[in-house]
């Protein structure tokens, strides 16, 4: 009897088709992950600077956002230590200022938002602003809110984690948060005071 000649066949090309096709969407997976890390570790590393202009709006624009839950945010008041968190703000309408003191559209605005944050609590209106300071020195955000009398709540996020888990783009950045805790509406780029108080009119009535 003649010893069989057979060698083991090759794998088939549907499995090798299979193979790469898994490692295609293992690649694509990862892709906002390292997206993510990225931008924690630019934000670690960064210079106490503006980064070249990039992360600057400069003009004022309403901004496409969808109806959803607002992710958390907590931290210290940079002017008195308070804890702030968006749990205990809960049942009040929140506009949540992401900013920084090296961002000059920042600085353009910075009376505006002090000056209608002091004409809501006057009245008593269930109205909350706080503004995130990102990538950010405490000292030059500190500088910041006593240099313009923002006497609302400011905390800082110096590695940017909240400003990602917004899906913030750049400075300034506004989010209008409802008394359920929800984002109802978005904007960018310095305001002007009648138009901040149109949007927190406008969410003060649908809550």
């Amino acid at each position: 009897m003649q010893p069989s000649s057979e060698t083991t066949p090759p794998a088939p090309a549907a499995a090798s088709s299979g193979g790469r096709k898994r490692l295609f969407y293992f690649l694509a997976s990862m892709t906002p992950v390292a997206a993510l890390l990225a931008l924690l570790l630019w934000g670690q590393l960064r210079p106490d600077v503006n980064p070249g202009g990039l992360l600057e709006h400069n003009d004022p624009a309403e901004a496409e956002t969808a109806l959803r839950d607002a992710p958390d945010f907590a931290g210290f008041d940079l002017a008195t230590g308070a804890p702030v968190n968006a749990e205990a703000l809960r049942g009040r309408v929140v506009v949540l200022d992401f900013w920084s003191s090296w961002c000059a559209a920042c600085r353009a605005e910075a009376r505006v938002l002090a000056e209608v944050h002091r004409e809501y609590a006057q009245a008593g209106a269930p109205v909350e602003f706080v503004g995130v300071a990102i990538w950010d020195d405490a000292d030059d955000a500190l500088a910041h809110i006593r240099r313009y009398d923002a006497a609302y709540l400011n905390i800082l996020d110096p590695d940017g984690s909240s400003a990602v888990a917004y899906g913030v783009r750049g400075v300034p950045e506004k989010f209008f948060l409802d008394a359920d805790g929800r984002i109802v509406r978005k904007v960018i780029g310095p305001v002007s005071a009648d138009g901040l108080r149109s949007a927190v009119d406008d969410v003060l009535a649908a809550s």
